[in-house]
């Protein structure tokens, strides 16, 4: 055997020399290091998974123990009760308000026949202010007249009404008082005035 006859550590060697090992271990060692990378990020994302993971565990058995409370308090019977008494108001206030938007509509229909009444008679105190003044303006009239004839007619202050006159005559030079008498008509004082003057 030819082969075995060198040296065994100078046919190791020379067998090694052909091999390129380098890169391969470069690999290696690439690979390892990047396991340990990975290793390390899957650690810290399990550890914050397992942090939210309580916090909504925690989160979870609060609403748990909320909901069992409520639940606990709730009570039907008085829940149907209060629903009922809301449903008895709601109707009573509905009822309540279609009255009162009745009245509101039938006080306005009065108002509004109120107004119109109310220019009516504004219509007829205009007119009877218009005739009061020509009764007026015609008393003013008369009583022009009977001034020009030397007649000076006096009211009663309680009653408005003409009470006396006074009768100037120039020509005589005389004075002559007059006191008026409902029981004697118009024509009587006429006569007697004329005769005076």
């Amino acid at each position: 055997m030819v082969l075995f006859d060198e040296d065994p550590v100078t046919l190791i060697r020379q067998t090694t020399r052909n091999f390129h090992t380098d890169s391969d271990l470069q690999s290696i060692s690439r690979i390892h290091s990047s396991l340990s990378t990975l290793r390390s990020a899957r650690s810290l994302r399990l550890n914050a998974q397992h942090t939210q993971l309580a916090q909504l565990s925690r989160k979870a058995q609060h609403l748990r123990a909320t909901h069992e409370s409520e639940v606990s308090r709730h009570d039907p019977a008085a829940h149907a009760s209060d629903i009922l008494a809301l449903d008895t108001e709601k109707f009573r206030v509905a009822k309540a308000a279609n009255e009162l938007e009745i009245e509101g509509e039938r006080l306005g229909s009065e108002v509004h026949m109120l107004k119109k009444q109310l220019q009516r008679l504004e219509e007829q105190g205009d007119e009877v202010e218009s005739a009061e003044n020509k009764a007026e303006d015609e008393v003013v009239l008369k009583l022009g007249v009977y001034r020009s004839l030397g007649i000076d007619a006096e009211q009663d202050h309680n009653t408005g009404e003409f009470s006396r006159a006074v009768i100037r005559n120039t020509a005589k030079g005389s004075v002559n008082v007059v006191n008026l008498d409902p029981k004697f008509d118009r024509f009587f004082y006429a006569n007697h005035f004329w005769n005076s003057m």
